[in-house]
């Protein structure tokens, strides 16, 4: 099975991007392929995307065609390794993300699982917690997506374990994160006001360092309110204290209202409901030292900051306790942050898109270097229908939307996941033509009882 029309000629374009790295003929094709499977069939499960392939289907060995490819025993001459492979789609997101005419960058950067809780024999599992806090064995990713006006790329993504052979630490891979981006994103950063957005996991003096350190800025909320900083009282005095202590002496600057997934009062599932939030903020001064987790002599450096505190009435949801060095000053810049933060929930839709859309839980080799490369496919995969769902403009899009269950409404607007839902039920509905079509040419018409469920006792050579 093919992909027909337009949406064929989208995906061949995106490929293209990734032909440097392809050595032959054959091993191009098979790419192709294995992208398209893993849409097709939402699963990392190799002989599940070769069965949704129509190349790898008929093949005699469709699945070890798979195999093979993502643990590179059939890509001597090919560079598809999952590193090479998040390259191009860096450079790929980060050309798009240039295209958009915006003052302004937000790149989120977040840590998500990979759950395996029955896998014993897969390589250097570590413990990593389930969706109820269990320990559980499986794997942790570091990602960083880039946001722009209707638009998103995918900037970073690495596997990584700590019982792997020469693992380092988590900070030093966030390190890592933090840096291949910075680097990727080159002049852009002359272009754009660059601000990485973090949840609490990221409230590390070290990684504010290095952002600030790139000439970015940084929007993270936090987790150690013990930690010590100096706030301005109202006889604008400098006083030394912990930020738990601060935050009664935040200002309120703005009251707004927003749309979120919350439960409220006595609801007994959280909804999509307008929420009232408060925004509080002030004035603080952070002091460390530049040469945390580095080595060698550092100085100690005083960096201004605006610590914001933002309440979500009438839910059961804590506080957000934020730490920006955007100047927070009046109800304008309140709101930008309560807008920006929630942003970050964004990659949580992405996250969850190719978690359960294109089944990165499935994989299940027993090489290292395997996974990594197919999980770095399915975020390939995820590319080419972030690209598909950049505006509604498309009518391709609209349909694909609709035939996902999407209701067209002003403030409504789909997903990723409806996207590929529409796409799926697009894809089984040419598999049924092609199935149906090459049993009336055996057989010259179809059951009798088939014929009144469909209504029709022929297809469309259409």
């Amino acid at each position: 099975m093919e992909l027909g029309g337009a949406e064929q000629s989208v995906m061949g374009e995106y490929l293209a991007s990734f032909a440097g790295l392809i050595g032959d003929k054959r091993t191009g094709g098979t790419f192709g392929e294995v992208v398209q499977g893993i849409i097709q069939a939402g699963s990392l499960v190799c002989q599940r995307i070769a069965a949704s392939s129509a190349v790898l289907a008929v093949a005699k060995d469709g699945g070890q065609r798979v195999i093979r490819l993502a643990t590179g025993e059939s890509t001597k001459r090919s560079q598809l390794d999952a590193e090479s492979l998040m390259r191009v789609l860096r450079q790929r997101s980060v050309a798009q993300l240039q295209a958009v005419d915006s003052a302004e960058l937000w790149l989120i950067i977040d840590g998500s699982e990979l759950r395996k809780p029955a896998a014993h024999d897969m390589p250097a599992l570590m413990l990593v917690r389930d969706l109820d806090g269990k320990l559980v064995p499986g794997y942790r990713t570091l990602n960083v997506v880039g946001l722009v006006p209707e638009q998103r790329g995918i900037l970073y993504h690495r596997l990584i374990s700590s019982q792997e052979e020469g693992f380092v630490s988590e900070p030093f891979e966030v390190q890592r994160a933090l840096q291949t981006v910075s680097q990727a994103l080159g002049g852009l950063k002359a272009q754009r006001a660059v601000t990485w957005i973090m949840d609490r996991g990221f409230d590390d003096v070290a990684v504010w360092r290095t952002i600030w350190e790139q000439e970015e800025h940084l929007l993270c909320r936090l987790f150690h309110t013990e930690r010590v900083l100096e706030y301005q009282t109202a006889a604008q005095q400098w006083v030394t204290s912990p930020i738990a202590s601060v935050r009664p002496q935040l200002q309120l600057l703005a009251t707004a209202q927003s749309e979120l997934v919350v439960r409220r009062g006595t609801q007994p599932q959280a909804k999509r409901q307008t929420v009232t939030a408060e925004v509080r903020a002030g004035a603080v001064r952070l002091t460390y030292e530049t040469n945390v987790r580095r080595e060698g002599a550092g100085e100690t450096v005083q960096k201004m900051a605006w610590l914001v505190e933002v309440r979500l009435l009438k839910t059961q949801l804590e506080p957000w306790l934020l730490l920006t060095d955007w100047p927070v000053t009046d109800a304008e810049s309140a709101v930008r942050i309560v807008r920006m933060y929630r942003q970050r929930w964004a990659v949580e839709d992405s996250f969850k898109f190719t978690k359960e859309c294109l089944g990165w839980e499935d994989v299940q080799l027993l090489d290292l270097t395997g996974i990594r490369t197919l999980v770095a496919l399915a975020w390939v995969a995820a590319g080419f229908l972030y690209e598909l769902g950049v505006t509604l403009e498309w009518a391709e899009v609209r349909l694909l939307a609709r035939l996902g269950g999407w209701v067209e409404r002003p403030d409504n607007k789909p997903g990723q996941i409806v996207l590929t839902r529409g796409l799926r039920r697009l894809l089984d509905m040419l598999a049924t033509e092609i199935i149906l079509k090459g049993y009336i040419a055996q057989h010259g018409t179809l059951p009798p009882k088939i014929v009144a469920l469909l209504g029709r006792s022929e297809l469309s050579s259409g």
